[in-house]
């Protein structure tokens, strides 16, 4: 059990360095504390708080949400747990057999502050230290499950223990209990409804299903394997998975803020608003709603704006910003991208400040530095 902490050049090295993931992001649950309602959909700063944690994991190769399907900012494939509302456990089993990376990134779908840099750090720390997941921590050093990386292998090995667990423990219950005048009954414990344990339910559809009576369903694309329903999860602490895996931590008060009640989403949406947050995220917003997957230097084009304001007329601000995207996106066959950004605010802040020298050699006697005329008597 150790933390992560990434320092001098090493750290920053390994930051930078890419590894190949999917994405779990579980957003199916009841929200009891915010009076049921469909907290994925509550927004934070103009954006729903699901597709604010699908912007964090948007470089994932597959993103799996584990909900009922809704529209979302970007395209993701849905899973459901059965039966639905079993638990997180459960949840992520469900949206386990839709990836095939050997690296999982599992969140939780109220994270108004998850960005990509928190989950490469989380990548980074899960390749470098070995373990079998990293996970944040939060301002009170507390773990935080549902915002970590983890190595995919383990979890389905930890998972698969425990389902078959929970059946074994289901079908002595419920063979101990024949003969009796309610009939044969199943009962598993961890909080699982009985008659929903082992193979109970035949026949039954879904994704990865055999529909036999045995239970069994398909894992990962293309791993060959099969393994019993997620029944046997159902109600189960998530502490019974990480409590069995070799994890290292990665302290983060910010992005591990999770929206549990009103007041966490008030909190939440008034941070956003604070001064050294607020442009960032406007522009995240103005991207989502608009539908644009592109990082732009917003820099250079404040300083655009500021240039033609000064040097031409403060209207001149926004409607050149306009015309600079407009070029961009008319770049390369309507395929430019923030490159293209660049070369036009290069070239309209070149031509702001030629406008602006001009309008200085306009001015009375600007032109004529030596026009005052010298007075003393040897003069001339």
């Amino acid at each position: 059990m150790t933390a992560y902490e990434p320092t001098g050049a090493q750290g920053a090295a390994d930051t930078g360095n890419d590894v190949a993931y999917d994405a779990v992001v579980l957003a199916g649950g009841g929200a009891r504390r915010l009076g049921g309602v469909d907290k994925p959909a509550l927004r934070v700063g103009g954006r729903a708080l699901l597709d604010r944690v699908l912007a964090a994991c948007a470089d994932a190769h597959t993103t799996v949400v584990v909900a009922d399907p809704r529209p979302t900012a970007r395209p993701v494939v849905w899973a459901r747990e059965d039966p639905p509302g079993g638990g997180p456990l459960a949840a992520l089993d469900a949206g386990l057999r839709h990836t095939t990376a050997e690296h999982v990134v599992v969140l939780s779908a109220d994270l108004p502050f998850l960005d990509e840099d928190t989950v490469r750090r989380l990548l980074t720390a899960l390749r470098t230290s070995g373990a079998d997941g990293a996970l944040l921590t939060d301002a009170d050093g507390r773990d935080q499950p549902l915002v970590a990386a983890y190595r995919a292998s383990a979890v389905r090995r930890e998972l698969a223990e425990l389902t078959h667990g929970q059946d074994g423990i289901a079908g002595a219950r419920s063979a101990g209990r024949t003969g009796s005048s309610g009939g044969a009954r199943a009962v598993s414990s961890g909080g699982a409804r009985a008659g929903y344990s082992g193979g109970d339910r035949t026949g039954s559809s879904g994704p990865g299903r055999t529909g036999s009576s045995s239970g069994a369903q398909t894992g990962p694309p293309g791993d060959g394997r099969t393994r019993p329903q997620a029944s046997g999860l159902t109600g189960l602490p998530l502490r019974r998975l990480t409590g069995a895996l070799d994890l290292t931590r990665v302290p983060d008060p910010v992005a591990s803020f999770d929206c549990d009640t009103w007041d966490d989403i008030a909190t939440a949406r008034a941070r956003i608003r604070e001064h050294g947050h607020v442009l960032d995220e406007w522009i995240s917003a103005v991207k989502d709603e608009l539908g644009l997957d592109l990082d732009v230097d917003t820099k250079v084009l404040l300083d655009l704006a500021r240039d033609a304001a000064h040097g031409v007329a403060r209207p001149a601000a926004p409607l050149t910003t306009f015309l600079v995207g407009y070029a961009a996106a008319q770049a390369k066959g309507g395929e430019g991208g923030p490159e293209a950004v660049a070369e036009a605010s290069r070239k309209a802040t070149a031509l702001a400040l030629r406008w602006a020298e001009e309008a200085a050699a306009a001015k009375p006697d600007a032109a004529k530095p030596d026009a005052t005329p010298d007075t003393r008597p040897d003069a001339g």
